[in-house]
């Protein structure tokens, strides 16, 4: 095997699955190097992404980030095991099982995806292993002990949206979006900013990530013509809901959400996407934050060593998390580490201490400031408006 790959313990996909045999041989081939257990300093980081199914354009802008990790971290050598979840829930949780019973991991990172993420909580929880989320998963109070987000929550980006939908003097909206986890939470948590805001939903339509066509949908909110439609979707697939609405004729506002932060989104909508507002983290729009703000340098960091690897132009709101996910790392590895070794319960409990007080961290996508009782940690003021203008976001 090709010694980066061993070092990073990393395998890759292969046509439209994984490469099992990779994976297994690495782990064979580390065990026989270390007289048939896994090296003590290893750190073993287990991430589940949707690499293919309808969320794989988010997933694999999170694995491209993946392969600029460092392969050691204060001296210690990290293993990062990806595997791909399909888009599944089911497979998410089987993934996570896999992480914490043979995997034996230290962290979980993903899943990329809404429900897949929620999904694998329980397990991460039951096995008292750190998640650190790629999606803004809502869980019920109590439930996320061992739980932390990488993206900002629904709350908090909706709070941008609504704001600006309150300058631009909006009165109504139609709501069109995802029948799962990812749209009940954006309508759930966006009602009582909308309704202290004045600004009423008269529209409310649903549609799976699997479906092709939303035509039905878009002439119910159509006829009922508000002001302005929420579209909330993910990745490419945002871009059907919005080109049916145009399709239909409908002359208003359109908003997206931070899932939609892309640039599939003016690939595969083309001019029908022109002029929407889209909020995001800071990342997007690296270079247009003005000097003050406290994620400019990291944002630009970021974008500039991305692109690099992947092509100019292609930067994308979930590589940020990736990004981000390492900044977490190479802060709290080094405090974990005093208190206990990799591979034991106690490192793990001390990696989730010192992740909620680790204090003030300056992400790609904003100030993070995880608490005990705050696993979401960012501030109203982290979501940023863009636009659409020739196929390019813009802040607004």
């Amino acid at each position: 095997l090709p010694p980066a790959q061993l070092q990073l313990g990393e395998f890759y996909k292969t046509g439209q699955g994984v490469d099992q045999d990779l994976r297994q041989a690495r782990i064979w081939f580390g065990r026989a190097a270390n007289g048939g257990t896994a090296a003590l300093a290893d750190i073993n980081i287990g991430v589940s992404l949707s690499l293919t199914g309808p969320g794989s354009g988010l997933g694999i802008p999170m694995q491209n980030q993946f392969k600029l990790f460092p392969p050691t971290i204060a001296g210690e050598k990290v293993n990062l095991i990806i595997l791909d979840d399909a888009t599944d829930p089911g497979k998410g949780a089987a993934n996570a099982r896999r992480f914490v019973t043979e995997d034996k991991v230290d962290m979980i990172i993903g899943s990329s995806i809404t429900a897949v993420a929620a999904a694998m909580s329980d397990i991460a929880t039951e096995a008292g292993t750190v998640q650190l989320t790629g999606s803004p998963v809502g869980l019920p109070p109590g439930k996320d002990k061992w739980v932390f987000r990488l993206p900002q929550s629904n709350t908090v980006m909706g709070h941008a949206v609504v704001e600006h939908m309150k300058k631009q003097g909006i009165k109504t909206i139609g709501f069109l979006g995802y029948t799962d986890a990812y749209g009940e939470q954006w309508l759930k948590e966006s009602a009582p900013l909308l309704e202290k805001a004045g600004i009423k939903v008269i529209a409310t339509e649903r549609f799976a990530r699997t479906d092709t066509s939303v035509t039905p949908q878009a002439l119910k909110i159509t006829a009922a013509n508000p002001d302005a439609v929420l579209i909330v979707a993910s990745g490419s697939g945002a871009a059907m809901p919005h080109m049916a609405m145009v399709d239909r004729g409908y002359k208003g506002k359109i908003y997206q959400t931070h899932a939609a932060a892309t640039q599939d989104l003016m690939r595969v909508g083309g001019k029908a996407v022109e002029g929407a507002y889209v909020v995001s983290g800071p990342a997007m729009i690296a270079e247009q934050l003005p000097d003050s703000h406290p994620s400019k340098k990291v944002a630009i960091d970021f974008v500039q060593k991305y692109e690099k690897a992947v092509g100019a132009g292609l930067r994308n709101q979930f590589a940020g998390h990736s990004y981000d996910a390492q900044i977490v790392l190479e802060k709290v590895i080094p405090m974990a580490l005093k208190k206990a070794k990799p591979g034991t319960p106690e490192f793990r409990a001390a990696l989730r201490d010192s992740m909620e007080t680790m204090g003030r961290t300056v992400f790609s996508h904003g100030v993070m400031n995880w608490t005990p009782t705050d696993h979401w940690g960012y501030t109203m003021e982290t979501g940023v408006m863009l636009k659409v203008v020739d196929g390019k976001f813009k802040v607004e």
